[in-house]
């Protein structure tokens, strides 16, 4: 969260009805056979899953740490929390921010739900050497290659969790969500449209929409390293459009809730309703005054935001 007012205007100059105007850009011809490949690629890799007892404690839920497999051999960590009372009927996956995650989160409106909070690669317990973990710089991370670029990697980290996910608790099999925010809410619209396993999904202040906007836009957040890149390198595009989260909202056949803000100076709004508008299945919308920012109206917002959710995934 920010207090201090950017040296730019987050709402861009947009309403919410031109907002809700923002078309998706065209995507490249071989787009969805490129992330059905690497889906397929992910899925032969098993995870593997190891559980500890984690430092936390709570009355409603066992924690453990939790390390799985992903893809060219990275180790990826997390949390995953088990309830204490009643079955486990459901499961959710949990994607963090660009600023990482401390620990898990324990408000989540889903009962009777193992709930996995991994760390993609790279980032908070999945820190390796051979990655980057300053955001400006991860989200470069070989973005002159197509094949290897970071994202692509994130993406399967979160294939990967519904695997690990599958092997500790198979009850929930047909009965999965996932909820992402920001970072998060971008690499779940990357995945999701590939990803049957997953039946509900909840993307809140969701980024990598509409590259070619994004790099128009100034921000504080990730997409600004990118513009500098741009700037310097040229030629991003011919990576980023196979990352564009709007064009893979286009194949996301599954329910999606979306809360997407007014005014955010870390993810340019455009963005975040570029994803909105391109979803092609069933969507709802939860308007945010702002993101990633302190506001009035933020823990009322916030709190409204939940009691919906908990609606929304009732009935995975």
């Amino acid at each position: 969260m920010i207090s201090a007012k950017p040296p730019f205007d987050p709402t861009y100059g947009y309403t919410l009805e031109s907002l809700l105007r923002v078309d998706c850009p065209e995507e490249p011809g071989d787009f969805a056979e490129f992330w059905e490949t690497r889906y397929r690629r992910a899925l032969s890799v098993y995870p593997n899953p190891e559980l500890s007892r984690g430092k936390d404690v709570h009355p409603d839920f066992d924690v453990y740490d939790v390390r799985y497999r992903s893809t060219d051999d990275y180790m990826i960590g997390g949390w995953l929390l088990s309830p204490k009372h009643g079955p486990i009927r459901r499961g959710l996956v949990v994607g963090h921010g660009y600023g990482g995650r401390e620990g898990p989160d324990f408000d989540l409106p889903v009962g009777e739900a193992a709930v996995l909070f991994p760390c993609f690669r790279g980032l908070s317990l999945s820190r390796d050497p051979r990655l980057p973990d300053n955001p400006a710089r991860h989200v470069l991370h070989s973005i002159d290659r197509r094949d290897r670029y970071i994202l692509g990697g994130c993406v399967e980290d979160l294939w990967l969790a519904v695997s690990a996910l599958l092997s500790v608790f198979p009850q929930v099999e047909g009965h999965i969500g996932y909820s992402g925010i920001s970072f998060g809410g971008g690499i779940g619209a990357l995945a999701l449209p590939w990803e049957p396993r997953v039946r509900l999904a909840h993307l809140n202040v969701p980024t990598f929409g509409h590259h070619p906007l994004r790099l128009a836009l100034p921000t504080l957040g990730s997409g600004e390293a990118v513009r500098r890149y741009e700037r310097r390198h040229g030629s991003v595009l011919e990576t980023l459009r196979y990352y564009d989260a709007a064009c893979a909202a286009r194949h996301i056949r599954i329910p999606v809730h979306v809360a997407a803000a007014l005014s955010d100076p870390f993810v340019a709004p455009p963005g975040q309703f570029a994803i909105y508008n391109a979803l092609a299945g069933p969507k709802r919308l939860f308007v945010l005054k702002a993101g990633h920012s302190d506001y009035p109206e933020r823990l009322e917002e916030e709190r409204a935001l939940l009691a919906e959710l908990g609606a929304f995934f009732e009935p995975l």
